[in-house]
């Protein structure tokens, strides 16, 4: 926060505090205190940083009131008097539907940028909120400062891009980006040694003459104009790049089809242009804007049951018979106790190397996980039957860590509601209430056909078996049980090789974790981009750590170190 108070201009500071996990954490928080609910880390961000905001005019928008938007405010109203720094505190409210979903511990629409537009408009220097759409941090003061009614939907749309391409910070900049090396000033061929020795360049260099992006990028921003167009950019001498790179990688994330629905405003991101508009400066512009749904989309979160884990450490010889004498020996032991857990899941890690020049790197993990309803079957049971078989089971067994007593897990569930049925409401400073009301004009989502892709590269062209990732970059992320995988070509060629060589059926054959899922493929021929979306592959949402990746977030690096025949021109 205070870096991007200081490091150049900015009329509103944006945060996002709330993923689907953060939610069903602040649920277990209000549990032991109905005063809780709301992200305390932008308390203690603000009472640094809340008088240089005061100074220089900034406004700040953040969704960090989680599950209680009021007692944020309130909260902040107390910092700012404590301070002795006269700020009109707003927040916006409506969103809790967990009255209406029983056994639940959050339910909450995603409410649109609206309620937020309102209190700016009234003259509030904070806007806290609770569950909002990500981009509605960034649609809601646009709207207020240009005077958007809710039916520009050109104009929210390419704020709605831009606020998607902010929301996850950095990762806009050159965070997680594919082509990391480009970003941090080394190439893939380079030692480690040379790139440290740069990095002591880089840090005894005075301030001004630093090259930024060694260490770490800084945080986007965006300059909105009133026809919706902008250009995405940071201030001046922090690290990272913006580029048409590490745009596309932040459009793609997290995202389905060229449909992407909000409250306000559905984006066809199917007709989004970028172009590099100098250095670390990407336009963005050509968004075309629909109605938005009839419904909104709550999420609920809900305790599934209990978990516990135990990871096995298997060196040396013969590793995948001690993986499974340990194996049938665990099982056996469970069901003798009649205290098999529901749901029991194996995976064997083979991390070992052959004539390994340390214990470490001649040991593979097997890692055991298990879940049920009732905290003893994966407590006392588990322990009990894992450590009992420590004097007498495979040759060298070890664990990493002995399991614990289980823990209770989340699920997350996607739920629809009619607009009109959520009462969004603006708070304003001086305590009036002001209704918002749902969108008047609304358009049932429907997917988009296949767009028209370029001619495929002349066949018989000689290739080689190489990564995929050696000619496109990805991006991946998850939407409760389901993930999307966002690949994007840099050339007009790659792009026509990827268009015709990465099918649904080839996708699954390189990821056969998805070889049984629905797996849908999304063109966006404008970005050179596919977006493939994979049903279930998380199961029950990342609280329920489903799988090794729980929230896919690796799941595209893994496709990209995968082989195939590549034509040696695009190599």
């Amino acid at each position: 926060m205070r870096e991007m108070l200081t490091g150049g201009e900015l009329d509103v500071l944006t945060g996002d505090y709330l993923a689907e996990l953060t939610m069903l954490i602040l649920g277990r928080d209000r549990l032991k205190d109905p005063a809780a609910g709301y992200a305390r880390t932008f308390l203690r961000q603000l009472e640094e940083c809340l008088g240089l905001a005061h100074e220089r005019g900034v406004r700040i928008v953040a969704n960090a009131g989680g599950l209680n938007p009021a007692g944020l405010a309130d909260a902040v109203r107390e910092l700012a008097d404590r301070l002795g720094i006269p700020v009109r505190v707003a927040h916006v409210e409506g969103d809790d539907l967990t009255t209406l979903h029983p056994g639940t511990l959050a339910a909450h629409a995603y409410l649109g940028g609206f309620g937020i537009a309102a209190c700016l408009r009234e003259g509030a220097d904070i806007v806290v909120t609770g569950r909002v759409t990500d981009a509605a941090l960034v649609t809601g003061p646009a709207a207020a400062h240009f005077g958007w009614g809710p039916g520009e939907y050109d104009r929210l749309a390419g704020a709605v891009v831009a606020g998607h391409v902010l929301e996850c910070g950095a990762q806009a900049t050159g965070g997680n980006y594919a082509f990391f090396h480009e970003v941090h000033g080394f190439n893939g061929v380079q030692e480690v040694q040379e790139v440290q020795e740069a990095q002591e360049v880089h840090e005894s260099a005075p301030v001004g003459l630093r090259r930024p992006g060694l260490r770490r990028p800084g945080f986007p921003l965006a300059e909105i104009h009133a026809d919706g167009t902008a250009v995405i950019t940071k201030h001046p001498g922090t690290g990272g790049l913006v580029d048409l790179g590490t745009v596309t990688a932040q459009l793609l994330y997290e995202t389905g089809g060229a449909r992407y629905a909000g409250p306000d405003v559905t984006a066809r991101l199917d007709t989004v242009r970028l172009t590099q508009d100098g250095p670390d400066r990407v336009r963005v512009d050509g968004v075309h804007g629909e109605a938005p749904p009839p419904t909104l989309k709550v999420g609920l979160n809900r305790l599934g049951g209990y978990r516990n884990e135990v990871t096995f450490v298997l060196t040396g010889l013969e590793i995948e018979r001690k993986a499974a004498f340990v194996r049938d020996q665990l099982e056996t032991a469970l069901y003798a106790a009649k205290s098999r857990p529901e749901h029991v899941s194996w995976e064997l890690a083979r991390t070992d190397h052959p004539d390994a020049p340390t214990e470490e790197t001649a040991s593979a993990l097997l890692h055991l996980v298990v879940r049920d309803p009732d905290r003893n079957a994966v407590g006392r049971a588990l322990s009990g039957a894992a450590v009992e078989l420590a004097l007498a089971s495979y040759p060298g067994f070890h664990v990493l860590a002995p399991p614990g007593r289980g823990a209770p897990y989340g699920v997350f569930e996607a739920a629809y509601v009619d607009q009109g049925a959520v009462q969004h409401t603006a708070v304003l400073h001086d305590g009036r209430r002001v209704p918002v009301p749902p969108a008047a004009d609304t358009l049932v989502l429907r997917p988009v056909g296949e767009p028209p892709l370029p001619e495929p590269l002349p066949a018989g062209l000689p290739s080689r078996r190489a990564p995929l990732g050696l000619v496109v970059g990805a991006r991946s992320g998850d939407k409760g049980g389901d993930a999307n995988i966002g690949l994007w070509a840099r050339t007009d060629d790659a792009w026509r090789w990827l268009a015709h060589t990465l099918t649904t059926d080839r996708l699954r054959e390189l990821l056969p974790e998805a070889a049984e899922l629905i797996v849908t493929r999304h063109a966006l021929p404008n970005l050179r981009a596919l977006n493939f979306v994979i049903e279930g592959i998380l199961g029950e949402g990342v609280a329920s750590q489903h799988r090794f990746d729980p929230q896919a977030k690796a799941l595209g690096e893994w496709l990209r170190s995968r082989h195939l025949d590549i034509p040696e021109a695009l190599l």
